[in-house]
């Protein structure tokens, strides 16, 4: 098992890529996260989307990466009858499409390099691709937003596989309520399940905003997703399908 840990994008980007031993498999996937960081940083003044929200460029004059991103939020916004937003607190800040595009673009250069069994980590979101080992699926642990030493729950699968937590448990109340402009509070945490991991990110931030009791149903009817919800009182809550992904206690 080759495992590597980046420090990129204000957090840790973790790799676990079985069967393989050469470090230069993940050359490409890495460039990728740090030309994405120099991009999209809201912490570097020199950034492409800090010079976009100042107004000292244009989107057409911004690498081609910006309007597509920005494309993106825009239609996860449509899909999320506005509770995602590309400006949380009024400012430019793509975070919540861009930190799980960036991890599901390096695994895609991670897959072209021939090492299409992998996870990366970014943030506690899990980008998974194949199997563990043969016959052995990936086992993915969801921390309980209450006890940061214990999990919620562990979950199971193989093939192209997403996992993103949206929560209070790291940053504190950091995800606004687009509506009311205040942090929101309805839940503690919101783990949804996907195939790729920007769309299942951004949903998992929208579905936190939204509370679980607009939340659940709206990610109930959208095919291929699942989530796992834990209420301020610890109550635990999910999607109808969401048990198949669960492994047994």
């Amino acid at each position: 098992m080759l495992r590597h840990a980046e420090q990129v994008m204000g957090t840790v980007v973790s790799f676990a890529v079985p069967g393989a031993d050469d470090p230069a498999v993940l050359a490409a996937p890495i460039a990728e996260l740090h030309r994405l960081d120099r991009l999209f940083s809201t912490y570097r003044p020199d950034s492409d989307i800090s010079r976009l929200d100042r107004g000292e460029l244009t989107v057409e004059q911004c690498d081609p990466l910006v309007a597509e991103a920005l494309d993106h939020c825009r239609a996860v916004a449509e899909e999320s009858d506005g509770w995602f937003t590309a400006r949380p607190g009024g400012r430019l800040d793509p975070s919540g499409w861009v930190k799980g595009w960036a991890v599901e673009r390096a695994s895609a250069l991670l897959s072209a390099a021939g090492a299409t069994d992998h996870t990366i980590t970014g943030g506690g979101d899990v980008q998974a691709r194949g199997q563990a080992a043969p016959g052995r699926p990936w086992r993915i642990g969801v921390a309980d937003p209450q006890h940061p030493d214990r999990l919620v729950a562990v979950l199971t699968a193989e093939g192209d596989f997403a996992v993103a937590t949206s929560g209070t448990a790291e940053r504190g109340a950091h995800i606004i309520d687009p509506q009311t402009g205040r942090p929101a509070d309805q839940l503690l945490s919101l783990t949804v399940i996907g195939t790729d991991l920007a769309r299942t990110d951004a949903y998992a931030t929208a579905g936190f905003a939204m509370g679980p009791h607009r939340a659940l149903p709206w990610l109930t009817a959208l095919p291929g997703y699942e989530a796992l919800a834990v209420r301020p009182d610890g109550t635990r809550l999910g999607t109808p399908g969401v048990a198949r992904y669960l492994a047994p206690a």
